[in-house]
């Protein structure tokens, strides 16, 4: 194997019967042509042998992952790798009285393994990104950012060390100048850098996950989380417009994240009512009968009650009755009637609970549904809904 840039001259000078004046360079090109084929078979057997063989037993697996570790954009990236191997190993064995020849050659070919080895990890991190997507716990992180910075290291290092190649020096060497640029590298990669350190962040602290509704309101940004990489996360509002955020403001600054109230199976339903206070009086026995027999009040409801009862603590147990009893209400959570602090506009009846519901439009055709109820029901209890006078009011 060391000479064999011997045997393939005297096999042009004596059996190819090749003069020696265009020995010089019929041997260069035909030592190109037969590394040419032997990798030209190399891959051929690769993609027509290998490639099927592996495939087949991925198949067989009952694992998931193998089938994206070696899907086809992978095996093909890889055998891109075997030419400029079979070239790297070849070139030094035929070229060994050339060595200006064989150099040029080696860094052509060194650089092309640096490009093709870029392009192949490319592909991997692209299929380990797939597998996480695929999987049952990491589809729900924000794992592209990483997987993006993971992209752009190994193409900064595949940078240095093509550069290393043409000037021939060490990659360390290289690295050990870049320090004295470092403060210009960092401004340059400031976002990346920050997107990376907050994507770790989110991921960690389960704080954000696409598919999440999320509301930061200082940057316009109400709706669902499509996409996190490493640069920016892209919300989809609820109009259909995209607002994109660089991920490190979601550490540095508050936003609220709604997949809680998903999780927990009920939206919160908090509203009030402003009664008119010149309405609210103590029910008499009569008004109390009256109450029973429409079904508002159960019988002998206040009967051992000590204290006169007002007519708005009646209309407060009746919603707090009708809440409990609400199909649409989830009953594992607070239900409550209150009366606030009386104001100006009059005086708020506060009605709280969960609704099953937690999605936007269901949960809002419910609320509306418990308003006109209470609005409605309120004259049945001699309360009037407090508003401010129009001028049909005062034409009245």
């Amino acid at each position: 194997m060391e000479h064999i840039d011997t045997y393939l001259i005297d096999f042009l000078r004596y059996t190819a019967g090749v003069s020696e004046e265009i020995l010089s360079w019929v041997y260069p090109l035909t030592a190109a042509f037969a590394i040419a084929v032997l990798s030209y078979v190399c891959t051929a057997v690769f993609r027509f042998a290998v490639m099927p063989a592996v495939q087949k037993v991925t198949e067989k697996t009952r694992n998931k992952w193998d089938d994206y570790i070696f899907d086809q954009r992978v095996m093909k990236a890889f055998r891109r790798l075997i030419p400029p191997v079979v070239w790297y190993v070849c070139l030094p064995l035929v070229f060994t009285g050339s060595p200006g020849v064989l150099s040029f050659l080696l860094k052509a070919c060194n650089i092309y393994l640096v490009v093709v080895s870029l392009m192949f990890v490319s592909v991997f991190i692209h299929s380990l990104y797939e597998i996480s997507e695929a999987h049952q716990k990491l589809r729900n992180r924000p794992l592209k950012g990483i997987y993006q910075m993971f992209n752009l290291l190994a193409v900064v290092v595949g940078c240095i060390l093509i550069v290393s190649i043409l000037i021939d020096k060490s990659a360390g060497a290289i690295l050990a100048g870049l320090g004295a640029s470092a403060a210009v590298l960092m401004l340059i990669f400031k976002d990346s850098i920050l997107g990376l350190v907050a994507g770790v962040q989110l991921s960690a602290n389960d704080m954000l996950r696409p598919g999440d509704w999320i509301t930061m309101q200082k940057y316009g940004a109400n709706g669902y989380v499509r996409e996190v990489s490493l640069t920016t996360v892209k919300v989809q509002n609820f109009d259909k417009t995209i607002t994109t955020i660089p991920p490190y403001l979601l550490v540095s600054d508050s936003f609220q994240n709604w997949r809680g109230m998903k999780e927990s199976g009920g939206r919160r339903m908090k509203l009030s009512i402003n009664i008119d206070a010149n309405t609210v009086h103590f029910c008499g026995k009569d008004e109390i009968a009256r109450l029973v027999d429409a079904g508002y009040v159960p019988a002998g409801r206040y009967a051992d009650a000590g204290f006169p009862i007002a007519n708005t603590q009646v209309f407060r147990d009746f919603m707090m009755s009708f809440m409990q009893t609400h199909p649409d209400v989830n009953k594992d959570m607070m239900i409550m009637a209150r009366m606030l602090q009386p104001t100006p506009e009059g005086l708020p009846v506060e009605l709280y609970c969960f609704s099953v519901f937690t999605d936007w439009q269901p949960f809002e055709q419910f609320q509306s549904s418990v308003l006109d109820y209470a609005l409605v029901m309120a004259r049945e209890f001699g309360l009037r809904v407090f508003q401010r006078p129009a001028g049909t009011d005062f034409k009245a």
